[in-house]
């Protein structure tokens, strides 16, 4: 026997078994920091928040998302698998009354850093939101509070008045939204913040520009008015100064009654309306039905709840700038 070459055999062997018990226990370390392979481990609960947690997290966090493309996000209920991912979370980014499902399953966890967004910007009501998905449920309240000027008892009344979480369709908002996001990302991984502030500030810059873009284009148009299947924007129709109007107002999927379509012709002709918007993610339907009935043409809005194939952009602002142009064309802008 080779004595030499079974002790280099058995040192070499005890080599691989000690790293091995050094990298088993660097990722425990890690996933009790809520961290995978050095970056934070950050679970968005959909498309919006997603964004933002890229966008502003870069090259230190690793994201992943509760709600994949081409999914209704309103109804997504979890598996056990991705309600486990929530306890090992370093941040989780949500955004509660879109999906009570989600809701349910983040207030279980026990993760230790959790921001709801809509705590980060002040919940507006408006007339014909649509509430059919749970929108605005009670008990918005969470762990980790944002910016300055948006107080619990501020976001818990507007909750109670059946606020309209659609925050990030409003430029503005989106960007109070981005800066306290930055400020949870700070505190669950300090060592990063100088990063994090970098890439908020550039994001925020882009989403001034963004809003600056939309200000000039909606600023002379034909009609104020536009109708749409799912009421989701009237964050943006109150920033531009246009008026939102749904079709049913409580299910993008629903059929508008008789009173409603013939209430809808007279508004379209008063007010020189010349298209029906529908969504990429729920049937065109309903917004098919009331153009046929009303000689008025189709569109898309995106309520950008989910990036597909079908959307007409790669992210968010790629869509947004889409949105616009469906709206300078459908108001007559000038």
């Amino acid at each position: 026997m080779n004595i030499g070459r079974l002790i280099r055999t058995t040192a070499a062997t005890g080599a691989v078994a000690l790293g091995l018990v050094a990298v088993s226990a660097c990722a425990s370390s890690d996933a009790a920091d809520g961290k995978e392979n050095g970056k934070l481990k950050v679970v968005a609960s959909f498309y919006p928040m997603e964004y933002l947690a890229e966008r502003i997290g870069g090259d230190h966090v690793s994201v992943s998302t509760l709600t994949k493309p081409g999914v209704e996000p309103h109804d997504l209920e979890l598996k056990p698998r991705q309600t486990a991912e929530l306890g090992e979370a370093g941040l989780i980014l949500y955004l509660k009354g879109i999906q009570p499902a989600v809701d349910k399953a983040i207030g279980q966890s026990e993760a230790k850093h959790k921001i709801d967004a809509a705590t980060l910007t002040k919940l507006e009501t408006h007339q014909g939101t649509d509430h059919g998905h749970d929108h605005g449920t009670e008990g918005q309240g969470t762990e980790e509070h944002g910016t300055e000027g948006h107080s619990e008892e501020d976001h818990d009344q507007a909750s109670e008045a059946g606020g309209d979480p659609h925050i990030w369709l409003d430029p503005v908002k989106y960007a109070e939204v981005a800066k306290g996001v930055n400020s949870a990302l700070a505190k669950a991984d300090p060592d990063n913040s100088a990063a994090y502030q970098k890439n908020t500030d550039a994001l925020v810059g882009e989403l001034n520009t963004l809003d600056a873009t939309y200000r000039q284009g909606l600023k002379s148009t034909t009609t104020k008015t536009f109708i749409t299947t799912h009421t989701s924007f009237g964050y943006l129709a109150e920033r531009y100064g246009l008026d939102q109007e749904g079709i049913s107002g409580v299910n993008p999927e629903s059929e508008p009654s008789p009173a409603r379509i013939k209430e809808l012709q007279a508004l379209a002709a008063k007010e020189k309306v010349t298209t029906v918007f529908f969504e990429t993610l729920a049937s065109d339907r309903t917004a098919k039905t009331l153009a046929d009935d009303t000689g008025l043409k189709t569109d898309v809005l995106d309520p950008l709840e989910g990036i597909t194939d079908k959307s007409k952009g790669d992210d968010y602002v790629a869509v947004m700038e889409s949105n616009l142009t469906a709206l300078k064309k459908a108001l007559g802008a000038k």
